[in-house]
């Protein structure tokens, strides 16, 4: 993890924790106690008001930097119901960026312990399924516009290799599946991941086409409740 990413993850996790020790901290991020005194030191230096000092913990003072959320009681339900379900996923990157969220909003609401997020009567239960480490690489190559190059094995148990622009990930009760532009077949398909044998994502970089975006592949899909996989 880079510094400035760790720093800012840092911020949001004592905004969560309130008081913090220095030992929580690097079991957290999976640092060194040394590189947390560091990083608070940094962080102190830069003008964020953290009371504290090694040994004891840390406490960051809120309202330093954005301004005062408001949100109606419908408006926080619904963000409620979208961090449950993301905070419930079985991907760690995705579950934790969910936990940031809440805390970063929880701590810059106006009376933050006046109306809480936690408080929504609205909750996520899934099964876990597992989430495969795909998951990580694909969301990147979505982000990036990178091409995917994959070893598949279909319904039937035939190989192929497929060369696809990702579009989307499904997280469904039948598993975890992409959908995407596949150049072998030039059409849209979706593929699972568990009959992914090799995934790689590569240096080709796809511009938006109209005919083969999301936008087409969902138009395409939307007389079916959900993809379906080869």
């Amino acid at each position: 993890m880079r510094r400035a990413e760790r720093l800012f993850r840092l911020v949001n996790e004592m905004r969560a924790r309130g008081i913090s020790r220095a030992e929580d901290l690097a079991l957290a991020f999976e640092v060194n106690i040394r590189t947390i005194y560091r990083d608070i030191a940094h962080l102190q230096a830069s003008g964020l008001p953290i009371d504290g000092a090694a040994g004891v913990g840390y406490l960051l003072r809120p309202g330093f930097d954005l301004p005062p959320v408001t949100f109606t009681h419908e408006q926080l339900d619904a963000l409620a119901v979208g961090l449950s379900f993301a905070e419930s996923l079985d991907d760690p990157g995705l579950a934790a960026a969910a936990r940031e969220v809440r805390a970063k909003l929880q701590a810059n609401m106006p009376e933050p312990g006046a109306r809480k997020l936690t408080d929504a009567p609205y909750f996520s239960l899934r099964r876990s399924t597992g989430a495969p480490a795909l998951a990580g690489l694909l969301r990147d190559a979505i982000r990036r516009r990178r091409i995917v190059s994959i070893a598949y094995a279909d319904a039937e148990g035939q190989p192929s290799d497929r060369q696809v622009r990702p579009l989307a990930i499904w997280n469904l009760a039948e598993g975890w599946m992409f959908s995407g532009w596949c150049e072998l077949r030039q059409d849209f398909r979706t593929f699972r991941f568990d009959r992914i044998t090799q995934l790689t994502v590569t240096a080709r970089h796809f511009d938006d086409d109209p005919a083969k975006s999301l936008r087409a592949f969902m138009a395409q899909d939307a007389c079916e409740a959900a993809p379906h996989p080869l």
